[in-house]
């Protein structure tokens, strides 16, 4: 039973991406502010249909709001000082609001605004691609992407000496040369040995 009126239960798609989370109420009027997971937060502000999911670890304890994945419409959304602040179809109110703290964003990746830059990627269709050398040597898989300032870097995963190792290649055009969603795969300039 939902604590907040108006939640529909739904299951999260299946190319559903956690984006963020709900931080806190914001106001009085059932707004919320949110803890976006990047620093330029497109696809929040691009998609009006969000999932919520119970928050985990700290912010589980005490939360009562909903069980299971919900469905919420996103009636307005805006930058406020250095966050973001959002405004649900079905929470009316401070109470509401407050009843969400901490619960998990997820947004279905076909919402997501598509880029009109070729060398820019979500980083979510980056993992799981094979990446290999332009000899066609296998160097291992995408299972994350880690930012360093400047650029971010690839961290792959193989095996070797039938162990599971780590490799981590910059991801910047000077080592990469393509990536093919399509095919699977990122050719680089790189040797197992670097």
């Amino acid at each position: 039973m939902a604590l907040v009126p108006g939640l529909n239960h739904a299951p999260l798609p299946a190319d559903a991406v956690e984006v963020g989370r709900v931080q806190e109420a914001w106001g009085i009027k059932g707004w919320v502010r949110l803890h976006p997971y990047s620093a330029a937060p497109e696809a929040l502000f691009h998609s009006r249909q969000w999932y919520l999911a119970p928050p985990e670890g700290r912010y589980a304890r005490g939360f009562d709001a909903f069980t299971g994945t919900v469905s919420v419409g996103v009636s307005e959304i805006k930058s406020h000082g250095e966050g973001v602040v959002a405004q649900l179809d079905t929470v009316p109110d401070r109470n509401a609001a407050e009843s969400l703290k901490g619960a998990r964003i997820y947004i279905a990746r076909a919402d997501f605004p598509e880029s009109t830059d070729p060398d820019e990627f979500y980083w979510v269709d980056l993992i799981g691609l094979t990446v290999v050398n332009r000899e066609g040597l296998s160097l291992g898989i995408v299972r994350d992407l880690m930012p360093t300032g400047p650029h971010s870097v690839l961290v792959l995963e193989y095996e070797a000496d039938g162990k599971p190792q780590e490799r981590l290649i910059p991801f910047v055009s000077a080592f990469v040369d393509e990536v093919d969603k399509v095919a699977g795969r990122i050719t680089v300039d790189w040797q197992p040995d670097y």
